[in-house]
């Protein structure tokens, strides 16, 4: 309707609406995939074989693709108070649903 109105403006009359800044809440449980410590225990290996040889062992936290929808994100939205939005306890990869690389840095 074109009239300006500032973020405190917004946030006060969701305030007086009953909402309030709520971060996701993991309670919906997926299945468990089938080989979820299979990477886990084949890393434990290679790096007992190293260690035995006196070679050093690094570990590495790879960029890795976040989940989309009912996913735990950081942060926080807009809910009616006492109402989070349920996510997904475990993060479990899931063929049905999409992914994205939120941390991607361009390179030129």
């Amino acid at each position: 309707m074109g009239h300006q109105i500032s973020e405190r403006t917004v946030n006060n009359l969701l305030h007086e609406m009953g909402y309030s800044l709520q971060g996701n809440q993991k309670t919906l449980e997926g299945k468990q995939h089938p080989d979820r410590n299979q990477q886990f225990r084949h890393i434990e290996r290679k790096s007992r074989k190293f260690l035995k040889k006196n070679q050093p062992v690094i570990s590495v936290d790879t960029k890795k693709k976040e989940l989309v929808v009912q996913h735990k994100n950081m942060g926080n939205e807009w809910h009616p108070k006492g109402n989070p939005e349920l996510v997904k306890v475990h993060d479990f990869p899931d063929p049905n649903l999409p992914k994205a690389s939120p941390y991607q840095s361009l390179q030129k």
